[in-house]
């Protein structure tokens, strides 16, 4: 097996990887990057956000603000040093990317124009449209080409990590053209990959999604913390699942029951659909499980009332949300009502790391939706997740790099290197079971979407645990059809569920284990928060025999938790 070197390996090449890469290279040009994706870069799945980016850009405004808002939409879960940091870093990204040529939406001044977002108290949701990660994405890629310095590995597909001694020193990738493994050394690597909603059926996430760099790093030994916690958007298109951006909310949009009522009267008077995206998946639910929702081909839903905004501001600011509802739902906004209901959307949790993006591994660092550093704590406010990508991009670029400078690259051994390849080609390429890798994929998300979903109970998370790891039993017993090597999606897709496979059972796992209710995790069972016995964060770890969790606490610096009302 052929091994190629460099001094920082990014994997993913979505908002988060690409502003690592532009940092490590920055750093020194003598830095050697590289960018391995799955696929071309601008296809990553942070195309796909939509409503903005938050940051305190107003004298009105104030970085306490912004901190205060995320600590209680995390439901106090959040690490408020990091919180402090993170906003006052957000500001500067944004004006970073403005001087690299992206495209933001302009007040009749000309200053960069801020809408409201769910859980925020000041409208400080900088966008490009309702295309905000699109032009994000295209900015930072069209900027990372400009160096000499960083590599791009395209449609190439990471296996695994390899560890010695706790130091990350390389990794082993699959050439999906000529379906040829590699290995990578490296003196510092960065985990970049997204998100792993797709263990849901209902969801807003790309197919590709399928948090390949949680999954490698917890198979490698590194933890993954509060992956218990997973948030649904209130407004996924019925059928697709496609995101209908918070941003049709936060321009003026109205979610209706079948009675025609704005019923977020009762769950958030204050705040009304402005709320954060927790509290308004559970106040769907409830609205459709109590016989108020909208009877569709579909099942019952909620709809989206957009028409009151008119054509101009719609095709001015939400141009794209009308083309995927006319397209993909079958609806016109400006004229017709939208159907929704809550959709799988974005992980709290993530690979375990510090404020610098230092996993417990030297030399592996953690960034974006991969990643846990305790930003968003139980639940994430709508636009802080890109902020998130581009502030902790660049951070664990330039941590990467100055490792890279302290450090030497190591050997890599043989024998891992060998067991890998011969774990893809004969373990799971070459096996000739009478199991199917979508039946079980199915399986896995029906699961999940039963019993792992807005509202859980212990019975029905014990029975959930025990059904994924019949599925995990059943994978061992898979055949690929396709057995040859170039371009075989088939083969991809097993890999993708043997990680997915994982990352469903620690979801679980940590789910059970936490009798309480906080943000995004609602437990029936055990309806209150429980700051006495759960003001803590979750760290799960690989074992043969499941997830081993252990608890670390929470920083508090400023605000105490507090009753949550909005």
């Amino acid at each position: 097996m052929e091994t190629l070197t460099h001094d920082v390996v990014i994997v993913g090449a979505g908002i988060a990887g690409l502003r690592a890469a532009i940092a490590a290279a920055e750093a020194s040009r003598r830095i050697d990057v590289a960018v391995i994706s799955k696929l071309y870069p601008v296809r990553s799945h942070s195309v796909c956000a939509q409503g903005g980016t938050a940051a305190v850009l107003r004298d009105e405004d104030s970085y306490d603000l912004h901190a205060w808002d995320t600590v209680k939409g995390s439901d106090f879960l959040a690490d408020q040093d990091i919180v402090e940091f993170f906003v006052k870093q957000t500001p500067k990204s944004i004006i970073t990317l403005e001087h690299w040529g992206c495209p933001w939406s302009r007040t009749d001044d000309g200053k960069i124009n801020q809408r409201p977002f769910g859980g925020h108290s000041f409208p400080r949701a900088c966008f490009a449209a309702d295309m905000t990660g699109f032009h994000e994405m295209h900015t930072l890629y069209g900027k990372a080409t400009a160096y000499n310095n960083i590599t791009f590995y395209d449609e190439w597909f990471v296996t695994s990590l390899i560890l010695e001694d706790n130091v990350a020193i390389g990794l082993t990738a699959l050439e999906l053209k000529a379906g040829e493994m590699y290995a990578f050394r490296a003196k510092s690597i960065i985990m970049a990959t997204g998100g792993y909603a797709r263990i849901y059926e209902f969801t807003t996430f790309s197919h590709t999604s399928t948090g390949d760099g949680m999954a490698i790093a917890y198979q490698a030994g590194v933890p993954l913390k509060d992956m218990e916690f997973v948030q649904f958007h209130p407004t996924g298109l019925i059928p697709s699942g496609i995101l209908i951006t918070g941003g049709a909310r936060g321009e003026g949009g109205h979610l209706i029951n079948a009675k025609g009522e704005r019923f977020m009267k009762d769950y958030a008077p204050e705040k009304m659909e402005l709320a954060p995206r927790d509290i308004i998946s559970r106040a769907e639910t409830t609205e459709i499980q109590e016989g108020r929702g909208i009877e569709g081909p579909y099942g019952s839903y909620i709809a989206l009332d957009l028409r009151h905004l008119g054509d101009e501001k719609i095709n001015e600011r939400l141009p794209l949300i009308r083309d995927v509802a006319i397209k993909l739902g079958g609806v016109d906004p400006v004229k017709e009502l939208v159907p929704i209901r809550p959709a799988a959307h974005y992980s709290m949790g993530g690979v375990h790391a510090n404020i610098k993006t230092e996993t417990p591994v030297q030399g592996l660092y953690a960034a974006g939706e991969c990643s846990c550093l305790n930003v968003h704590g139980a639940n994430r406010l709508g636009t802080n997740s890109t902020s998130d990508c581009l502030v902790f991009g660049a951070v664990a670029g330039e941590e990467a790099a100055k490792h890279a400078f302290s450090s030497s690259l190591r050997k890599l051994p043989q024998e891992r290197i060998l067991a890998e390849e011969g774990r893809v080609f004969d373990g799971i390429l070459g096996r000739e079971g009478d199991e199917r890798v979508p039946a079980i994929r199915d399986a896995m998300r029906c699961i999940m979407s039963e019993n792992a979903w807005i509202f859980r109970k212990g019975d029905e998370l014990n029975k959930a645990v025990k059904e994924i790891r019949t599925l995990k039993e059943r994978f061992k017993n898979i055949r690929v059809e396709d057995k040859s090597r170039s371009f075989n999606t088939g083969l991809v897709a097993a890999l993708q569920l043997d990680f997915t496979l994982d990352l469903a059972e620690v979801t679980i796992a940590g789910a059970l284990a936490r009798t309480e209710s906080r943000g995004a995790h609602s437990r029936l069972d055990h309806p209150k928060r429980d700051d006495e016995n759960w003001l803590k964060h979750t760290l799960a770890y690989y074992t043969r025999e499941g997830p081993r969790l252990e608890y670390t606490p929470v920083a508090i610096t400023r605000w105490s938790p507090a009753t949550r009302v909005y």
